[in-house]
């Protein structure tokens, strides 16, 4: 079984094609396969680039990443370490359904949810720099973004600022400490 997060090389990729080496090397010269290059000169493969350039030429997924491409993508962006670990502990705690992804400021959100195109964001709304309701503006505004759910968290929601979020641009707000049943409910009951 193949690490989720390990790019892959161009031998794997030509053997879950059944192809050879040579034709892999064809695909990446034509810019059909996405392809990045180690400071060693290797060409490596990211998962979602390999499932997308498969779903692009209509071919079949191998098995092993049926999975991986039902899983229901979401992005955690807080700038604190700690409760991003503590919500993707309890992501995980539903046995790999979600493929997760992380920012750490609102700044790096724009290449996320671009690059990621994830079906949820968790998202912070004090963080220094740019603050959440920027993000949630500029996620919505992105091709794509309108369909984004958002689930804004805060220790520090503004008198009215939670009324302010929670509209048609925002499907859910909970307060910092949050309970784990709770954010596991509201999130199944945004994307599954």
């Amino acid at each position: 079984m193949l690490k989720q997060d390990r790019p892959l090389t161009t031998g794997e990729i030509a053997k879950y094609c059944h192809v050879t080496y040579r034709c892999i090397l064809k695909w990446i010269e034509a810019d059909k396969l996405k392809t990045f290059r180690t400071p060693g000169g290797h060409n490596r493969i990211h998962l979602r680039d390999f499932l997308n350039f498969l779903k692009a030429y209509n071919m079949p997924v191998p098995l092993e990443f049926e999975k991986k491409l039902n899983k229901r993508k979401i992005l955690i962006v807080d700038d604190d370490k700690n409760m991003v670990n503590s919500i993707k502990r309890i992501l995980r705690t539903q046995n790999g359904s979600f493929d997760i992804e992380v920012a750490y400021d609102g700044f790096d959100v724009g290449r996320k949810v671009a690059e990621f195109k994830p079906d949820l964001v968790i998202l912070d709304i004090r963080m220094p720099g740019m603050d959440g309701y920027e993000v949630i503006r500029r996620i919505k505004e992105m091709p794509g973004g309108k369909h984004t759910k958002i689930i804004a968290i805060s220790a520090y929601f503004k008198e009215d600022g939670k009324k302010n979020v929670a509209s048609p641009v925002v499907e859910a707000c909970l307060d910092k400490p949050f309970d784990n049943e709770e954010l596991l409910n509201k999130v199944k009951g945004l994307i599954s």
